[in-house]
């Protein structure tokens, strides 16, 4: 059972490190792609290879979540993950990525905001998984995942402008 459970709790710990060093990558191939103004072929090629390691990333993560609930449901373990606000909140921030990342391929959202979105959604999934998130309620984790989001947003904005900016 332990083994099950260290095996489970490395997959999701790989699956949110692969998200947030994803997430890092695709910003950073995105200004580099950028940087002449237009998207060419390799580059757009690029950056789908980025967006497949990241839809990896989200599948090991609600695998390994998925297996981490069976587990402890089947063992009866006395704390079952699905009853903790920890649960909910990396649930909650696994909807919001994929929402976000749908919303900004059928361009519902500005680019902006969208990879804002999944940038800092990532990144709290990595810090609730590897237990560096501070411990809040769930309203709480969500106006603090809100309030980043539009921080981030703002300086993922400001870094586009300075490394876009003609010679």
């Amino acid at each position: 059972m332990s083994f099950l459970l260290l095996i489970f709790a490395l997959i999701q710990a790989a699956g949110a490190m692969i998200g947030a060093g994803g997430s890092v990558f695709a910003e950073i191939f995105y200004v580099r792609a950028m940087r002449d103004g237009y998207l060419d072929g390799a580059e757009r090629a690029h950056l789908r290879i980025v967006a497949s390691a990241l839809r990896w990333g989200m599948l090991a993560l609600l695998l390994a979540s998925i297996g981490l609930v069976l587990v402890n449901f089947i063992y009866a373990l006395p704390t079952q993950p699905a009853v903790t606000h920890v649960y909910w909140i990396e649930m909650f921030l696994a909807l919001a990525i994929i929402g976000a990342s749908w919303a900004l391929s059928r361009k519902r959202v500005s680019f902006a905001l969208g990879s804002a979105a999944v940038f800092t959604g990532w990144w709290f999934v990595a810090l609730l998984v590897f237990g560096r998130l501070p411990d809040l309620g769930f309203g709480a984790a969500l106006a603090f995942y809100v309030v980043v989001t539009g921080v981030v947003s703002v300086i993922l904005a400001y870094a586009r402008m300075v490394s876009t900016k003609p010679a």
